[in-house]
């Protein structure tokens, strides 16, 4: 995998890790209630369910790869086809402003962990996500696991960072919200750039 097709790839985990969804809520209504420390409990529980999704989508990828090169690659480009329909769908998205409130009581750190995986585990668009994306950026000429390894671990210091930062953000603003015109703005810019990524790996599949 070459350093640009490795940035490409880490720039499009970021901008779909940072959009907000079910396990961004619940990460940063965490941390309005129970602090942005304990908040991260629920971040390793979302960063442990993306790696399983993550395991088994490699794991079927490694296996395709082994069956047949063909159906592989008319994978790649029913994964290109998602980047583009995911990046679409983003720029016409009418989301609302995220709001986060405080729980009476703090809960704890065994649930908040526990809330943050079954949330993260019950979203089947992640394990989508994983098997569309991944064969986008393997280069068959490559070791595959190697590839898969670097990938993996790039996933999870992502999903950290980034959940975290929702952590920290529900705590800042527990009584607060964010506009919903900046999530809009956010959003079409996602969406650009994740059109942008499709495209970009509909060039590089087509190359012989």
């Amino acid at each position: 995998m070459s350093i640009d097709v490795y940035l490409l790839f880490l720039l499009t985990t970021v901008i779909i890790v940072f959009s907000p969804g079910p396990a961004a809520i619940t990460v940063a209504s965490q941390g309005a209630a129970n602090g942005f420390k304990p908040s991260l409990l629920g971040v390793l529980g979302v960063a442990n369910a993306n790696v399983i999704y993550f395991v088994l989508s490699a794991t079927g990828i490694a296996s395709l790869i082994i069956a047949s090169n063909m159906l592989f690659s008319m994978i790649k480009w029913v994964g290109v086809l998602y980047l583009v329909y995911l990046g679409v769908s983003v720029i016409f998205s009418n989301s609302k402003g995220i709001t986060v409130k405080q729980q009476g009581k703090p809960s704890k750190l065994s649930v908040l962990f526990r809330q943050g995986l079954i949330v993260e585990l019950a979203n089947p668009k992640a394990l989508l996500y994983f098997s569309s994306l991944l064969p986008q950026f393997i280069n068959l000429e490559e070791s595959l696991y190697i590839q898969l390894l670097i990938m993996g671990v790039s996933c999870f210091l992502v999903d950290l960072i980034a959940y975290g930062l929702y952590g920290y953000f529900g705590h800042k603003i527990a009584k607060g919200s964010v506009k919903s015109w900046m999530v809009n703005t956010l959003n079409k810019l996602a969406g650009g750039f994740l059109i942008f990524a499709g495209i970009r790996m509909a060039a590089v599949s087509a190359q012989p």
